[in-house]
């Protein structure tokens, strides 16, 4: 399987292109911020074509350059319905003071084609099996990806603000709450193989191995106490999103 990414604009949320091999169909997961330079980067060198555009959650950090790669490449997008309505109206997410406009009054639009997703979908897209884990906490309508493995190749699970390496999504933001994220992580990823490959919405790559042992929040779960304070739920640098 192809992965390659990049972090988008100043977020620096992990935009990924996924593929079975070079001269391929492939999908899209979460155009942020000036994405679309990106993307065309890595379909010309590796001569991909884009079937979908697949998004872990509806943050304008990960969605923030959706429809116009989606009309570009004249391709669906795919999220799931409760965070839906934040393709066309991003503030909803965010904590915005009376007034406060969102980026100078940015505005953003659904794509013509939108697909909505369940939990534990399986979907089969550019010779890919996808399957979807609806997993909220912080957003309403978060969810994962997940790839079987395949040979030598592990589970591959692209989490968005779920999991990071060494920390988990905020959720102090509209839609966020911290009990249904710790649910959601024991739930979607604790049973997972430790060799699965994480790979996240911000931040370098991981496993669930690596996570189950030194990230605090997965080690506290998987040992029964419940989870670090929500206090300490904090992305894995400054400033890198929602």
């Amino acid at each position: 399987m192809l992965v390659a990414g990049f972090p988008a604009g100043s977020f620096a949320a992990n935009c990924y292109v996924v593929a079975p091999a070079a001269g391929e169909e492939c999908v899209i997961i979460d155009p942020g911020q000036d994405a679309e330079a990106g993307i065309d980067e890595i379909l010309r060198e590796h001569r991909l074509k884009p079937v979908a555009v697949l998004l872990t959650h509806g943050h304008i950090d990960h969605v923030w350059s959706v429809a116009p790669v989606c009309g570009a490449k004249d391709v669906p997008a795919y999220i799931h319905p409760d965070d839906r309505d934040l393709l066309t109206d991003p503030a909803k997410g965010l904590s915005l003071q009376p007034g406060q406009q969102l980026f100078g009054g940015l505005t953003l639009s659904e794509p013509d084609d939108v697909k909505e997703l369940a939990d534990g979908a399986a979907l089969e897209l550019a010779g890919l099996e996808f399957t979807v884990d609806h997993a909220p906490g912080h957003t309403k309508g978060s969810v994962t990806f997940r790839t079987p493995p395949a040979g030598e190749v592990p589970d591959v699970m692209f989490t968005g603000d779920l999991l990071f390496a060494g920390s988990i999504g905020r959720t102090d933001l509209p839609g966020g709450s911290y009990e249904e994220i710790l649910a959601s992580l024991s739930r979607v990823c604790l049973g997972m193989p430790d060799a699965t490959a994480v790979l996240p919405g911000h931040g370098p790559q991981t496993t669930i191995g690596r996570e189950r042992a030194t990230n605090p929040f997965l080690a506290d779960l998987a040992g029964g106490i419940g989870g670090p304070s929500p206090r300490k739920a904090a992305r894995p640098g400054p400033d890198k999103g929602f």
